[in-house]
């Protein structure tokens, strides 16, 4: 897939949770703050400190400072609710 076609992919999906690919291995999973021709921003979701149990204690409980992924970067991106069922 090409630079423009995650570039309507992205604009898509602005302001929901997601996680993508890029081609240096990295997976970033958070939300979609804005989108240039040129760049995603996203916004990193936060793990919580320390092993938990079960649902008490483990898991994401926010989001941090956005940050850039270049759209020629991404080799894939997917919604992450499909992740979090």
């Amino acid at each position: 897939m090409s630079g423009g076609n995650y570039y309507q992919l992205c604009h898509r999906h602005r302001g929901r949770t997601v996680r993508i690919n890029d081609r240096f291995g990295r997976t970033h999973l958070g939300r979609i703050t804005r989108v240039t021709p040129s760049h995603v921003y996203i916004q990193p979701m936060r793990r919580r400190n320390g092993i938990g149990y079960g649902f008490y204690g483990g898991g994401f409980y926010g989001f941090g400072a956005p940050y850039a992924v270049a759209l020629g970067a991404i080799t894939g991106l997917a919604l992450a609710s499909l992740f979090f069922w």
